[in-house]
C-alpha cells in the first residue's frame, strides 16, 4: 500500500506545514490551516501519469520570444455585453474562468443563460453536481431559454467526467460547482482544500491541452472571498465575482483577475423573472435621487475598469450619544474616512470629533479608489451644516494629508460622463480641469481643501 502523508495547508495563502499550528507564519492569519492527506510522491506520480495518460499529448517545443505569434486571440461572445466587458471582450479558447458569489446571487442563472445562447452555435456541456437535471431544466423553462442544443450531465467524479468529455468534445465546459467535484486519489471529502485544489488542477490542465473553455462555479466564505485554497485563484485565468444583496434587484459582476483583459471591470445586471438582464446605463440606476434635495448628498464619478460611472454618496453627521463617536462607512474604507475627518479638522477648520459620522454609497457599490475623497468630505460638510448641495453638482478628487487636492486618472472622461447626464457644475482638482470649455458645464478647479469649502459656500 502507498504510504499516506499528512500536511496542513493554509486556505488563504496555500502555504503547507508538517504539523498544525494556530497561525500561518506565511500570511499571519489565524485558524486557517486544514489537514490534507495524500499518498507518497512516487505513488502520486504514477497515479497522475495514469490519469493524464489519455490526453498527455506531445512535448512542447522551445522557441524564441521573438518568434512567438502576436496574433490577437479569437474571443467567443456570450451574447451579453456586460458579461463580455468583464471577461475582456469574450471567452478565450483554452481559458479557465472562475465565477464566485453568495448563494442566491445568480451564478448558475447567469451561466445557464450564457451557455444556452452559445449552444446554438458551438457545442457546450453543462455539468451539475449540486442540482438534479430536472431542476436545471425547470429553471431554463421558467427563464424561456433555448434548450434543444445544450447537453447536460450530472456527475461529481472528475475521472468519469473527463472520460465523457473526451467522447463528447465540447467547446465549452461548465462545472457547477468546483466544491462538489472530487478525484479518486485524494482521501479527503469533497469541498476540502485538497479536493478543490486537485479537481481544479486536473480540469484546468485538461482545458489548456484540449483548447476547451472551462467555466467553474465557486462558493464564497463569510467574508466574501472565494472558498477553497488561495492557489485556486492562481491556477485559473479569470476570476469574477457576482455580488448583490438579497433585498436588491441589481447584481454587479466584478473582475478580480483577468489574464486577457482589464481587472476591476464592472458589469451590472438586473434580476428579473426572466433571469439576469444586463443594464446598459448603470449610472442611471445609481442616480435615482429624490425630487427634493437633502443635506449630506452629493454625486461623484468613479472609474470602474474602462468606463466612468456616476454614483451618489450620502453622509449623516449627528451628535454622539455615547462617549465614543462612531465612524461607519458602507461601500468605502472606514480607515480612510477617519483619516479624511482629521484632514477636515486640520485644514478645513471643521471640528467633528464629538459627532457620529455615517457615510454610504447608494446602490451597494463598493468604491476603492481615492477619487471619492473630495465628494465624501463635501457630503460630511453638507450634513454637518445642514445645508443641501445643488443637485446638478458633481465632485471628484483625491485629498492629501496636507490638505491639497490631487488630480485623478481619466478626469476628462469623468467630466464628460457627468455632462452627458445633465450635470451643470463640477468641482474637480485643478490638474483635471479641461483645457476647452464644455457646453453647459461650469468646471470649478480647486487646489486646496479650503478652496473647495469656499466654492461650496458660494454655490
Amino acid at each position: 500500500m502507498a504510504k499516506v502523508k499528512t500536511a496542513f495547508v493554509c486556505t488563504d495563502c496555500g502555504a503547507d506545514f508538517s504539523k498544525w499550528q494556530g497561525q500561518c507564519t506565511a500570511c499571519k492569519e489565524w485558524n486557517t490551516l486544514s489537514e490534507v492527506r495524500g499518498v507518497s510522491a512516487q505513488a502520486n506520480k504514477s497515479a497522475r501519469g495514469s490519469r493524464f495518460e489519455g490526453f498527455a499529448g506531445s512535448l512542447s517545443a522551445v522557441q524564441s520570444l521573438n518568434d512567438v505569434s502576436l496574433a490577437e486571440q479569437v474571443r467567443l461572445s456570450t451574447g451579453m455585453a456586460e458579461f463580455d466587458r468583464v471577461l475582456g471582450g469574450g471567452l478565450v479558447e483554452g481559458s479557465a474562468v472562475l465565477m464566485g458569489g453568495h448563494p442566491g446571487a445568480g451564478k448558475s442563472t447567469l451561466l445557464l443563460q450564457a451557455v444556452c445562447n452559445l449552444a446554438s452555435s458551438v457545442s457546450a456541456l453543462y455539468v451539475t453536481g449540486e442540482e438534479s437535471l430536472q431542476q436545471v431544466a425547470m429553471r431554463a423553462k421558467r427563464l424561456g431559454l433555448p434548450t434543444s442544443d445544450l447537453k447536460m450531465l450530472s456527475e461529481t467524479s472528475v475521472e468519469r467526467l473527463l472520460q465523457i468529455v473526451e467522447v463528447e468534445k465540447p467547446r465549452i465546459l461548465v462545472i457547477d460547482s468546483i466544491q462538489v467535484m472530487h478525484v479518486a486519489d485524494s482521501e479527503s471529502a469533497p469541498g476540502s482544500v485538497s479536493q478543490v485544489r486537485e479537481s481544479a488542477a486536473f480540469l484546468t490542465r485538461f482545458a489548456k491541452q484540449t483548447g476547451t473553455i472551462l467555466l467553474l462555479v465557486g462558493h464564497v466564505t463569510k467574508d466574501g472571498s472565494l472558498a477553497g485554497p488561495k492557489v485556486l485563484e492562481h491556477m485559473i485565468d479569470c476570476s469574477i465575482l457576482l455580488e448583490g444583496s438579497s433585498d436588491s434587484r441589481y447584481r454587479t459582476l466584478r473582475g478580480i483577475k483577468n489574464r486577457f483583459g482589464a481587472v476591476n471591470e464592472l458589469g451590472v445586471f438586473a434580476m428579473l423573472e426572466q433571469g439576469l438582464k444586463e443594464v446598459k446605463n448603470p449610472s442611471a440606476i445609481f442616480l435615482n435621487r429624490g425630487e427634493e434635495t437633502a443635506p449630506g448628498s452629493v454625486v461623484m464619478v468613479v472609474w470602474e475598469g474602462t468606463r466612468p460611472m456616476l454614483v451618489e454618496i450620502q453622509a449623516l453627521v449627528d451628535t454622539a450619544q455615547g462617549s465614543y463617536p462612531r465612524r461607519v462607512a458602507v461601500g468605502l474604507d472606514q480607515n480612510r474616512l477617519a483619516m479624511l475627518l482629521a484632514v477636515l479638522h486640520r485644514h478645513g477648520g471643521m471640528h467633528v470629533a464629538d459627532q457620529d459620522v455615517f457615510v454610504n454609497v447608494v446602490g451597494g457599490v463598493k468604491v476603492a479608489e481615492t477619487s471619492a475623497d473630495l465628494a465624501l468630505l463635501a457630503a460630511v460638510v453638507s450634513s454637518f451644516r445642514d445645508r443641501a448641495l445643488p443637485q446638478d453638482l458633481m465632485i471628484f478628487g483625491e485629498v492629501g494629508l496636507s490638505g491639497e487636492i490631487r488630480p485623478v486618472p481619466n478626469g476628462q472622461e469623468r467630466i464628460n460622463e457627468a455632462a452627458k447626464h445633465g450635470f451643470t457644475h463640477a468641482l474637480v482638482p485643478k490638474g483635471n480641469a479641461p483645457r476647452k470649455a464644455i457646453n453647459g458645464m461650469k468646471v470649478i478647479p480647486v487646489t486646496k481643501l479650503s478652496d473647495a469649502l469656499t466654492a461650496l459656500d458660494e454655490l
